[in-house]
């Protein structure tokens, strides 16, 4: 099991009602994903992005909030956590992501619903950190497994969607022309 199942399994036992959340990060890849790097299912978080069509309902709700706090304090001891709960325009993505979504049917959960965001704006994810060598590996994965083309990248690079902080930008044209390389 990996850890990113062990995290969602977790978070799962501990909810009451229906929980949807789209994962991203290397935990997206390990339980949304075939045949990953061994490496992937190694992550030590799982990291969420909330959308902002559900904000409101996600924030009202208590029980999840007490659920996600519970897991970081069962899982510690593993060094396991899901703490990076950011809104969708913290991160890199396309305009019209959500509408690509994918559902994650890894692990079997009884409340929590899990998607995974399209394989191309996990990509646009990946590209937050420059030419970070753990995420470049991610990437080309993520190219590999799904036989991206140029073709596919090239209006989400020009459309992408980034927070307006300086670093964040240059971290995106850091790792463009690595990403393009591997396509």
């Amino acid at each position: 099991m990996t850890n990113a199942e062990i995290i969602a399994t977790t978070l799962d036992g501990l909810l009451d009602h229906e929980a949807t959340l789209v994962v991203y990060g290397r935990a997206s890849i390990a339980l949304g994903f075939n045949n990953v790097p061994e490496a992937i299912g190694r992550s030590l978080d799982m990291d969420v992005i909330l959308r902002f069509s559900q904000a409101q309902q996600l924030d009202a709700d208590d029980q999840f909030w007490s659920a996600q706090a519970e897991v970081n304090t069962v899982l510690e001891k593993q060094g396991l956590y899901m703490t990076h709960l950011f809104e969708e325009d913290q991160v890199f993505l396309r305009p019209e992501w959500e509408q690509h979504i994918v559902p994650v049917l890894r692990p079997p959960t009884r409340w929590l619903k899990l998607f995974r965001p399209h394989t191309i704006d996990l990509i646009l994810t990946k590209m937050m950190r420059g030419n970070d060598p753990q995420d470049m590996s991610d990437v080309a994965f993520l190219i590999e497994h799904d036989g991206i083309t140029s073709e596919q990248m090239e209006p989400a690079f020009a459309t992408v969607r980034m927070p307006d902080i300086q670093e964040l930008r240059d971290a995106f044209a850091c790792a463009l022309p690595n990403v393009r390389k591997l396509l």
